[in-house]
Formats: C-alpha cells, sequence, structure tokens
C-alpha cells in the first residue's frame, strides 16, 4: 500500500468512527437526560461529519460512507481498488466506534439504545424504510456532489458546512422513522457489536440506491459540459 492510499485510509477510518461514535454516543446520552427530541442527535450527526470534512476532506475527499464511495466509483471518480480501501477503513472505523461506544459508558444507557443501531420506527414497514433510507441518501450524495465535487459550486469552500446540514435535516425526518443512518457503515458497526440484524438489508440497500440514482444524475445532468450555442442564422 502507498503512503498516499494510506493517508487516505486513515482518513477515511477516523472520518466513519467519529460519525458513529458520536452518533451512537449522542443516541445514548439522549436516553440518559430524558431528552425525547431529535434536536440534539440530528446536531451531534451533523457537526461529527461537518467538522470531519473540514478537517480530512483535503486528504481522502471526506467520505465516510460506503454508499458516497459507491457514488464515486460509478461515475469513475475514484479507482476500484481504492474504493476497496476506503470501503475496508470505513466498516472498520464504525465497527471499532461501536465496540468502544459499548465499554466506555454504562451499559443500561448503551442497551436502551441497541448501541445506537438504526431500527425502523412503529408501523414502519421494511419496504418503506428501505426507500425512505434511499431518499435521505439521495439528499446526502447530492449535495456531495453540488458542494464538494462540483468546482463551480458556490458553496464548494464550505462543504462541510452544507453537508453535515443535510445530515442534520434528515435525521430531524428520518430518525423516528429509519434512524436516519444514510449510511452502510454507521449501521454495521453496531450491528456487529451488538448483533442486532433486524431489517438489516434496509441501511444497506437503501443508501445504495439513493447515492446511484444522485451521483448519476449529478454526474450526467449538471457536470456535462454545456452544449455550444448554434451559430446564428445568416
Amino acid at each position: 500500500m502507498s503512503e498516499d492510499t494510506l493517508r487516505r485510509a486513515v482518513a477515511e477510518m477516523i472520518g466513519a468512527f467519529t460519525l458513529t461514535f458520536v452518533g451512537a454516543g449522542a443516541a445514548a446520552a439522549a436516553g440518559v437526560v430524558n431528552d425525547s427530541t431529535l434536536i440534539g442527535v440530528a446536531i451531534a450527526n451533523g457537526l461529527a461529519i461537518g467538522v470531519m470534512v473540514c478537517a480530512l476532506g483535503h486528504i481522502s475527499g471526506g467520505h465516510f460512507n460506503p454508499a458516497i464511495t459507491f457514488g464515486f466509483l460509478i461515475t469513475r471518480r475514484i479507482k476500484p481498488a481504492l474504493a476497496g480501501v476506503y470501503w475496508i477503513a470505513q466498516f472498520g472505523g464504525a465497527a471499532l466506534a461501536a465496540l468502544l461506544v459499548r465499554n466506555l459508558l454504562p451499559r443500561a444507557a448503551t442497551e436502551a439504545v441497541n448501541l445506537g443501531v438504526p431500527a425502523l420506527g412503529h408501523g414502519m414497514d421494511a419496504s418503506s424504510g428501505f426507500l425512505l433510507e434511499a431518499v435521505l441518501t439521495f439528499f446526502l450524495v447530492l449535495v456531495v456532489f453540488g458542494a464538494a465535487v462540483d468546482t463551480r459550486g458556490p458553496f464548494n469552500a464550505v462543504a462541510g458546512l452544507a453537508i453535515g446540514l443535510t445530515i442534520s435535516i434528515d435525521v430531524l425526518f428520518g430518525g423516528p422513522f429509519t434512524g436516519a443512518a444514510m449510511n452502510p457503515s454507521r449501521a454495521f458497526g453496531p450491528q456487529l457489536v451488538g448483533d442486532h440484524w433486524a431489517n438489516g438489508w434496509v441501511w444497506y440497500a437503501g443508501p445504495l440506491l439513493g447515492a446511484t440514482v444522485a451521483a448519476l444524475l449529478y454526474h450526467f445532468l449538471f457536470l456535462r459540459e454545456p452544449e455550444p450555442e448554434a451559430a446564428a442564422a445568416t
């Protein structure tokens, strides 16, 4: 592994670790202080990614999410081998974060929220959860492409803020219904450590579908070179 690839992998691991560590920890903390609102959890998740994109985005691109990496892969913005390295780093970072949360926090706090594993809310079925995760991830990946990929975007310099805010608004909406993971590694870490796999496919298939649609849409519709204007008739 080259030094550049190693740097990128470590950056991706740290970013994915941060999201799962803060996300699962914030969910447990909300339960401890009897805070039933989503605001604190949504802000914590959004800030976690926002600051990591600002801190490490220039090193690895700041994916921190296998679905985002998949969007880059299908639009040929990352080579398959490097995408594989990113996925290993992302899933590994998330698993390590979940393990630390389980062992650092009181067992009662983590068990109350199943270690922050995303779950379907009351009345939600798996197909609805799958589509909701796809839509929420579509928003996220569209903002990633518009704010961090497209150099013409007016908010390129503050991509971390735009991406973090997107995660927060997604959590505010989707949190009670699917957990609003939008990220297979965010689901995988707590699922693996806590051994909670109910309807697990929702948080893999949904984000991958949403990322695919958003990445292809932005790539082919918005990033194309403008068509030359037709010559004026003489």
